[in-house]
């Protein structure tokens, strides 16, 4: 051994003279390591989508409640040419009469009107075209057991912008018979009267 090793094993054995306590930290150190459990990750969580994510209305089929009775509805995903996406967000669109049917396992928009964008000249689009819409191939299922066994209809009843991106509320429906409008509209007729006379009284 060295001249340099002896001078070194001197220091510290000097240092450890003058701190005595850190000898004995650090062997308590040692010990609680040796008990602790092993390292256990954190699983990251994602919080759950948030369902008011706000909406940009365009159209809506004001009739819809009143011809039919709605018995589901799913949000759908639909296919556009440039020229109708900028129309749709002037407003120019007519859903009043749209109908989806389910034809080669694809579920297609009939008689939405949205109007021809102004400038786009000749690559404009045509008004009423039969347009695809995007759904789940469950939600396509479910959807044809409805209308082909059930005898359901789906109906358009909102066009409208949700981040961005345009969307169509398509309604499981059953048409109204007579006396049911009838009765909706005593009903709506009878909500108003009541409205009024609470107006007065107030």
């Amino acid at each position: 051994m060295g001249d340099a090793d002896t001078q070194a094993q001197s220091k510290s054995s000097v240092i450890e003279g003058m701190f005595p306590s850190a000898r004995r930290v650090d062997a308590r150190r040692a010990r609680c390591a040796d008990r602790l459990p092993p390292t256990v990750t954190a699983k990251k969580t994602t919080s759950p989508a948030t369902s008011d994510v706000p909406i940009e209305s365009i159209a809506r089929n004001r009739r819809a409640k009143f011809d039919y009775e709605l018995l589901d509805s799913w949000e759908c995903g639909i296919v556009l040419a440039g020229t109708e996406v900028k129309s749709l967000r002037l407003g120019k669109a007519n859903i009043s009469d749209a109908y989806g049917i389910v034809k080669d396992g694809e579920v297609w928009l009939l008689n939405l009107h949205i109007s021809p964008y102004e400038q786009g000249n000749r690559f404009n689009h045509e008004a009423t075209r039969t347009r695809k819409l995007l759904l789940h191939a469950k939600e396509i299922r479910r959807l044809i057991g409805a209308v082909e066994r059930q005898g359901l209809t789906l109906v358009a009843t909102e066009i409208y912008f949700k981040k961005g991106r345009a969307k169509v509320r398509l309604a499981l429906a059953r048409g109204k018979k007579l006396h049911d409008k009838r009765a909706d509209l005593r009903e709506k007729d009878d909500k108003r009267d009541m409205a009024r006379a609470l107006k007065v009284k107030g």
